[in-house]
């Protein structure tokens, strides 16, 4: 009889590719479930991106081991930058743990498993993660059948101050376009219209390959697919975002008028210590570029309260650009220490209350320039897609301005019949307040 395995995704989507081939790959041996109660096998992928994510990452590790005495659960496996990072400790830790997987090893989850299955194993590959995923490895997608993530590349070279996700990931590694064009060729044949094009460092990609940002050809060919009608772009660093990619966007109309681009702060001296390339200045100097080119476009960023040493001062020039700069979304962190990072080993660590405390100014901040951002919907025609019809009859979607899980949501008041999710259609937008809008089918 054939085990049941489920698998828990914690952290970003691309953490979430990453469990759709382990899934895909598993899925030859086992049978699916759901409910971690209903396996004999549960994988956990873990996060370890800052100490809120470690925490939850423990945690659900836990709870998962609960499982081995409420459940069915035989066999518990952990894998992601957690198990990359902390593989030994885990494994000393949590004795209810059966095996670890590092980043390096996605491809060996299902021989992890039997593995784990007789005695406890670790498998993390020394040196710097390798990894790399094609379109030829078996993806079992958690999303839903209109919605994709295609994750062009993998790990890091920007060596943020702050950050663990390089020694975590490895360098940085695109995929070839061929991979990605015949993955999402695929994905368009079997219902997809949304892509999310992302990597650690989106518009990096094609660098390493071919000595040339190639992400402008790489879009253009992506929107030739037939079937795709959004792609959005995620995770896109200022420095690296060219008049030809702005031109790509401004041409291309399956191309969502929508950017995240993660500023992490605009004061230049903690930009270097934070060793971001580029000034604060060059960013917002790309935003107009970007604003000129689609006065509608969508803009995101998120920032970072409280890195060591940042004056009351240097705060200040933070919220003076983001009333200056008036971001649709924004998105802010305070301050992580992680242990063995150069900002994490700094002296003149600022206190946690004042990292929160700084987080709240620019939130409550973020909240009117939002508010007042989204009043130039009001009682226009926009695209959306549906997502879910409610319990009371209305229907939920988002516009090509809105990422899903992460953006606001349109509620639609008048229920039709002939309306399915999925579908694209157009609404008269009639209120809108910080996060979402309210509108009305056009006919």
């Amino acid at each position: 009889m054939r085990k049941k395995v489920a698998v828990v995704t914690l952290g970003c989507p691309k953490n979430q590719v990453d469990s759709e081939i382990m899934s895909g790959l598993l899925a030859q041996t086992y049978i699916f479930v759901e409910n971690p109660e209903e396996a004999d096998i549960i994988v956990v992928n873990t996060c370890t991106f800052i100490q809120s994510a470690k925490e939850e990452s423990i945690e659900t590790i836990f709870e998962m081991a609960g499982y081995k005495e409420s459940g069915v659960c035989q066999t518990l496996i952990a894998t992601g930058c957690l198990a990359q990072r902390y593989g030994s400790e885990l494994m000393e830790d949590i004795p209810e743990l059966d095996g670890v997987l590092g980043t390096g090893n996605i491809d060996k989850i299902t021989e992890i498993v039997r593995a784990a299955e007789g005695t406890r194993t670790t498998l993390i590959k020394p040196g710097t993660p390798d990894f790399l995923h094609d379109d030829k490895m078996p993806r079992r997608r958690s999303t839903p059948d209109y919605l994709a993530y295609v994750k062009v590349a993998e790990g890091c070279d920007n060596y943020c101050t702050y950050c663990i996700i390089p020694y975590v990931r490895g360098h940085f590694r695109s995929r070839s376009e061929e991979s990605v064009l015949q993955e999402v060729q695929d994905m368009a044949a079997q219902g997809v219209k949304e892509i999310m094009v992302m990597a650690q460092d989106t518009t990096r990609y094609g660098l390493d390959l071919k000595g040339e940002l190639r992400l402008p050809q790489l879009l253009r060919q992506l929107a030739r697919i037939e079937g795709i009608e959004w792609i959005r772009l995620m995770y896109c660093y200022p420095e690296r975002f060219t008049d030809e990619l702005i031109e790509t966007m401004r041409q291309e109309p399956k191309i969502c008028r929508y950017i995240d681009l993660p500023l992490q702060h605009a004061d230049n001296k903690i930009l270097k210590d934070m060793n971001r390339r580029g000034t604060i200045e060059q960013a917002e100097t790309l935003i107009g570029k970007l604003r000129s080119a689609m006065p509608d476009i969508t803009l995101r960023t998120t920032m970072i309260t409280g890195f060591p040493g940042e004056t009351e001062q240097e705060f200040q020039t933070m919220v003076d650009f983001v009333q200056r700069v008036q971001f649709d979304r924004l998105g802010v962190f305070p301050y992580s220490q992680e242990e063995n990072t150069p900002a994490g080993q700094r002296e003149d660590q600022v206190a946690p209350e004042v990292r929160e405390q700084r987080r709240e100014q620019i939130m409550q901040l973020q909240q009117g320039i939002s508010l007042a951002r989204q009043q130039h919907w009001v009682k226009r025609v926009v695209t959306v897609l549906l997502e879910q019809k409610l319990p009371d009859g209305r229907w939920m979607g988002r516009t090509e301005g809105d990422a899903p899980e992460i953006d606001g949501q349109v509620y639609i008041t008048d229920a039709q019949t002939s309306i399915h999710v999925g579908d694209m259609i157009k609404v008269r937008i009639l209120e809108a307040d910080s996060y979402d809008l309210i509108g009305e089918v056009v006919s």
